[in-house]
């Protein structure tokens, strides 16, 4: 049966809303036109979440969030991967360093440096304590008394391994969240977060969805829901069936509607699919709460013709890695995996839609 892709249409009514009804505003990388507070909400059974009305930089999405989960703040990693979406933001902080002198090395030049150069990508490469490094090494400094004696000591917070730790020995928690903004660090990053956190949630799948699960798998048309609990539970077990579903929010304090949001949809329903893998649980719910949505003027044209556009199917997504291995850390798994490990399966695209990206 052909799911409808709902996932686009939401985007295209958002892209029309901010046209219709959205402010227009000043900004220090040019003109907006602005709405705010509004949400995306997209269930993971229908599809992955990647646009349809306008082809898709899937390798890209892909590589930073490996870069992200990595806790790395350097953009080598990223430029080594083909990936150039924050090369603006270490260029303008590496021009920064040279007002008032002439003859500035332009950025083509100061991306070839950061290939091939490695301690001018060390130092210039670096963005600041960006999503990576919030996300694995949360810097704190703890006080305590020992006698008469006051003592600091440096500590850092894996917020990452702390959720997937939470989620495998308290998954009804409330607080299975990861934050990226830092109010003691914000002036140290190249740009303070724009999707600033995100909080998971799960439930306890019914006895009929795990059933269904076990029926994908293992392409058995004859299971149902009447057997007895006794018979089909072992059964279940045995093919290691989840017990629980999970549910991604995330939260943005700074839209760009055009170029940044469909990138952030696919990113997080890209985070979610690997939290689920790891702790053996099914992907359920991505949801965006999304802050300043706003469209840069110089995008109002493409993002007229997006709309125009009529949806395709949504893609499927798949995890082709055959050394995942259960329960031996995310870590590990990570670091293991190829960019083109993370497969999207019948993804049907309208063409590419260019248009400047604003740093």
């Amino acid at each position: 049966m052909l799911i409808m892709n709902q996932l686009d249409k939401q985007y295209q009514e958002l892209l029309f809303d901010i046209i219709e009804n959205g402010v227009d505003k000043d900004t220090r990388n040019g003109k907006t036109r602005s709405v705010f507070g509004k949400q995306i909400r997209h269930k993971m059974s229908e599809g992955f979440p990647l646009l349809t009305t306008k082809k898709m930089y899937w390798k890209g999405i892909v590589t930073e969030l490996i870069w992200f989960l990595r806790g790395d703040t350097n953009i080598k990693f990223l430029v080594d991967n083909g990936c150039h979406i924050w090369d603006g933001d270490a260029y303008k902080n590496y021009t920064n360093h040279f007002v008032g002198y002439e003859d500035v090395p332009n950025q083509e030049w100061f991306i070839d440096k950061i290939k091939t150069d490695f301690k001018f990508a060390e130092k210039w490469g670096e963005l600041g304590p960006v999503y990576g490094k919030q996300w694995r090494n949360w810097k704190f400094t703890d006080k305590f008394t020992n006698g008469e004696q006051i003592a600091y000591v440096n500590g850092k917070v894996d917020q990452i391994s702390n959720l997937i730790n939470d989620l495998k020995t308290n998954p009804d928690s409330r607080r299975l969240l990861v934050t990226a903004w830092n109010p003691g660090e914000l002036d140290q990053m190249t740009l303070p977060p724009c999707h600033y956190g995100f909080q998971v949630y799960t439930r306890e799948l019914k006895l009929g969805e795990r059933i269904e699960l076990l029926r994908k798998k293992e392409d058995s048309i004859w299971l149902n829901t009447g057997l007895v609990e006794s018979i089909i539970e072992p059964m279940l077990k045995e093919h290691n069936i989840p017990t629980r579903a999970i549910s991604l929010m995330w939260n943005q304090r700074s839209v760009d509607t055009f170029l940044g949001l469909p990138f952030n949809i696919a990113s997080y329903g890209l985070l979610l699919e690997i939290i689920a893998k790891e702790v053996n649980m099914v992907p359920d719910e991505l949801i965006g709460n999304l802050g300043d949505t706003h469209l840069y003027h110089d995008h109002m044209s493409q993002a007229k013709e997006q709309i125009t556009r009529e949806p395709y199917a949504l893609p499927k997504f798949k995890i082709d890695n055959q050394y995942w291995v259960d329960n031996c850390g995310l870590d590990t798994n990570i670091l293991s995996m190829l960019i083109e490990d993370f497969q999207i399966k019948d993804y049907q695209s309208h063409p590419t839609i260019k248009a400047p990206l604003l740093n």
